[in-house]
């Protein structure tokens, strides 16, 4: 099956023989009733396991070319059930580039529950490995990352990591499975923010996580069993909804994105542009092998180079819709410094670009004249 088939089909089975439903049904339910202890059809209770949660699950896995799909209540969640596969003393690196909330979890929760971060520059793979020790136990990836869009060679960390016997995981919410599919790359876990461009209406908070290894997925449906933090059948059915259009949803944000990216690059009132397709992009050449398009989300910094211009742009936008979050069919624009990455300290955000004048952007599927327009009348 090609990926635009399985968004629509993949993983899916008749799963209502009652009434043939095309869609999975919402199974708005906490319990199920057996005939004998022990005797049912599959689903006991829905922390454990839901209908329409299991069909998510599986188209989940089908498109990111894994085995075993697991849903969570948010992306926070599905990062809580990997972290719980370690033990004190574990070490974990990770990009030191990555979303403000995935910091502040590593940081604030597991760092006092005794696992221990390094937050490295992954573009250049060869400086990981001298924080390797026989401790770690996980590389964290984020490629393209949040929100400075830095490319990280997915192959090069799976060979690293093989030869040390650790575990890969990659977050891989920015390009989606349409873009890039780091199972096949050699990851061993892949994570999304569903919340994000696979619900992609702006409309649902979820976490996924897949996997290819039994054993890893066995250990992984322990912890999402265990600690409960599942999405409900509602909010499962609208990312099972939201995947079916997953892939001409990407298609027209990588366009817009493109028209968008380049306009602010030819703007005289633009220092800054981050986005993956352009050559002089910091590892270009590897987006280009690992991706199969460069995505929606840009960023940029405002020729002031101060937090006073860049508040100003913001609120000038009319078309773009200033909040947090991104990846849904409308224009978001947020300021990574007072928002999603508010959590990290200055001197360590700046250290990795986050400086106050950065503006992010996730270019929707409107019209992109429209979007070019907004952006041109509120930089002035």
């Amino acid at each position: 099956m090609k990926f635009n088939t399985k968004t629509i089909h993949g993983g899916q089975h008749n799963i209502d023989p009652a009434y043939g439903s095309v869609m999975p049904p919402i199974y708005q339910t906490s319990t199920y009733s057996q005939t004998t202890p022990g005797g049912h059809k599959g689903f006991e209770y829905s922390r454990s396991g839901n209908p329409t949660r299991s069909a998510l699950e599986n188209a989940l896995a089908s498109i990111e070319n894994g085995e075993f799909g697991l849903a969570f209540g948010s992306g926070l969640a599905a990062i809580d059930a990997v972290m719980k596969l370690f033990k004190p003393g574990d070490g974990i690196i990770s990009t030191n580039d990555l979303y403000g909330g995935s910091y502040r979890l590593f940081t604030k929760i597991f760092e006092g529950l005794g696992l221990k971060f390094h937050f490295v520059g992954m573009q250049d793979v060869s400086k990981i490995e001298e924080h390797i020790n026989e401790n770690t136990k996980l590389l964290w990836v984020e490629t393209p990352t949040n929100p400075m869009m830095n490319i990280i060679d997915i192959v090069a960390c799976s060979k690293l990591a093989k030869k040390h016997h650790i575990l890969l995981a990659v977050d891989n919410t920015f390009a989606t499975p349409y873009l890039q599919l780091p199972l096949d790359l050699g990851a061993d876990i892949v994570m999304h923010s569903a919340t994000k461009y696979l619900g992609g209406h702006s409309d649902v908070v979820m976490g996924s996580l897949v996997v290819k290894d039994k054993e890893l997925a066995d250990r992984l449906y322990f912890v999402q069993n265990a600690s409960g933090a599942v999405c409900g059948p509602q909010d499962s059915f609208l990312v099972l909804r939201g995947i079916k259009t997953l892939h001409i949803r990407m298609q027209r944000h990588c366009e817009n994105g493109e028209k968008v990216a380049k306009f602010l690059k030819s703007h005289p009132k633009v220092d800054k542009v981050y986005w993956p397709g352009f050559e002089d992009h910091p590892n270009h050449d590897i987006a280009k092998a690992q991706m199969n398009g460069f995505g929606g989300m840009i960023s940029f910094t405002t020729s002031e180079k101060t937090l006073e211009s860049a508040i100003k742009v913001i609120e000038n936008l009319k078309v773009f819709t200033l909040a947090e979050s991104l990846g849904g069919v409308e224009s978001l624009a947020g300021h990574p410094a007072s928002m999603t990455h508010a959590s990290i300290p200055k001197e360590e955000r700046e250290k990795t670009g986050v400086v106050d004048s950065l503006i992010r952007l996730s270019v929707g599927i409107e019209d992109d004249e429209d979007l070019i327009e907004d952006l041109k009348q509120a930089l002035g």
